[in-house]
C-alpha cells in the first residue's frame, strides 16, 4: 500500500516529462504523435474510485499542457478518456468480477484482454483530442488518418512498455 504512494507519483512525473521533454518532439511529417502519458491513467488500478481518475486525468492532462502549450486540448482528452475507462473496464469484465486492488495489466489478463482494453481507450482519447485540435469537419478523413495512425504508434509503445514491466515483474 506505501509502495504505491511513493510508485505513482513517480510514474506520473516520468510519463509528463517524457511526453512533455522528448514525445513531443517526435512527429513523423506531422501525421504521427505519440501520446504515452495515457499510460498513467490506464495502469490505475480497477477500483479507482470514479472522482479521484477524473482529478489524476486533469492533473495529468493540464500537465501535458504546460508542456506543450495547448490550452486545455490534453486536459479535455485526458477527461474524456477517464470518463469512459470504467465503461471499457466494465465491457471486458471477467465472469467473476475485478478484484479489489487489481491493475489492468497483462500477468493478470493477458494480452488479448490488454491490447483490446488499451487499443479502445487509446482510440477514444486520440479522436477526442485531434478532432478538439481541428475543430472542422472539412478535415474529417485527413484527422482520421492522423488519429488512426497515431493510435496505433501508441498503442505500439504502450504495449512495449507494459510488456518491459511484464518481465520486470516475472523476474522477482
Amino acid at each position: 500500500m506505501i509502495r504505491s504512494y511513493i510508485v505513482y507519483p513517480l510514474q506520473f512525473i516520468f510519463l509528463v516529462v517524457l511526453q512533455g521533454v522528448v514525445l513531443n518532439n517526435v512527429q513523423f511529417s506531422s501525421y504521427i504523435n505519440p501520446y504515452l502519458y495515457i499510460l498513467f491513467i490506464l495502469w490505475l488500478p480497477i477500483k479507482t474510485p470514479k472522482w479521484l481518475l477524473l482529478v489524476l486525468a486533469f492533473a495529468l492532462g493540464i500537465s501535458v499542457d504546460v508542456f506543450s502549450n495547448t490550452l486545455g486540448m490534453h486536459a479535455s482528452a485526458t477527461l474524456f478518456l477517464a470518463f469512459c475507462r470504467p465503461f471499457v473496464l466494465q465491457l471486458f469484465a471477467p465472469r467473476d468480477g475485478y478484484e479489489p486492488n487489481q491493475k489492468p495489466c497483462i500477468q493478470d489478463f493477458g494480452f488479448a484482454w490488454f491490447v483490446a482494453y488499451a487499443a479502445i481507450l487509446t482510440l477514444l482519447h486520440h479522436l477526442f483530442l485531434f478532432y478538439v485540435e481541428v475543430f472542422r469537419f472539412s478535415d474529417f478523413f485527413s484527422t482520421l488518418g492522423r488519429v488512426t495512425a497515431s493510435s496505433f504508434f501508441s498503442l505500439v509503445l504502450i504495449v512495449i512498455s507494459q510488456l518491459f514491466f511484464y518481465n520486470a515483474e516475472e523476474k522477482r
